[in-house]
């Protein structure tokens, strides 16, 4: 059954709906000049609230890009972080810094452009060194400027090659409640990472998220139920 995040959660309402629903991960944004952005004070209170209201609360996820190790580590040890998520190509050498200074895991995201092909063996590469050193990764769709948050898909072929080869990943990039499912029956990715895709109008769903995690989740039942 693939793992599910909910990410750019900016209120404690949608953070237990997903929660309640069923998700392993919620996302925060900490990146400038976002447009989900949150504060920190939020970003505790949003924790706290899931914590204390869910008797099995999903880990809590801090999405940053591009910012000091410094600030992440912070935030990321303010905030009571399980995860910090980093989008904005950061090395090898600041995930294992980060890990050793806070004790959070890390998420190191992979971008990767639309036909994805001619890419794959990088691609592989990076995830090789990544997971040796014991951190997550999730693949996301390459959009000039953006560093996440896209609404757009990439190439799923690429994607189920990898996921044959023995890589672990969070799918993330152009995800909703109508795709996701088959989404978990061509790439078979360790997780699936959502958050334009159950959103209406640039706010977050309650229905939207509820059908995206049943219809991850279902997928990997109707699969396991007739093995």
């Amino acid at each position: 059954m693939p793992q599910v995040k909910i990410c750019g959660i900016g209120e404690l309402n949608h953070a237990l709906v997903a929660a309640q629903a069923g998700a392993d991960y919620i996302g925060l944004v900490f990146v400038p000049e976002r447009r989900r952005r949150v504060a920190p004070d939020t970003a505790r209170e949003i924790i706290a609230g899931v914590r204390e209201g869910c008797p099995k609360p999903p880990k809590a996820v801090g999405l940053f890009a591009g910012q000091p190790l410094e600030e992440v580590s912070r935030l990321s040890i303010d905030c009571g972080l399980d995860l910090a998520q980093l989008c904005s190509g950061e090395s090898l050498e600041f995930c294992d810094q980060l890990r050793a200074e806070t004790g959070v895991k890390v998420i190191r995201v992979v971008h990767v452009p639309d036909d994805g092909g001619d890419a794959s063996d990088g691609i592989a590469e990076t995830l090789n060194r990544f997971q040796a050193n014991g951190h997550l990764i999730t693949l996301d769709r390459l959009v000039a400027g953006l560093q996440g948050g896209t609404g757009q898909s990439f190439d799923w072929n690429m994607a189920s090659q990898l996921a044959q080869q023995g890589h672990d990943f969070f799918l993330a990039g152009g995800l909703t409640p109508d795709n996701v499912a088959r989404a978990v029956a061509t790439v078979q990715p360790w997780g699936v990472d959502v958050s334009t895709g159950v959103e209406t109008n640039g706010v977050k769903d309650n229905a939207k998220i509820r059908a995206f995690i049943s219809n991850a989740k279902g997928e990997a039942n109707a699969k396991n139920g007739a093995a």
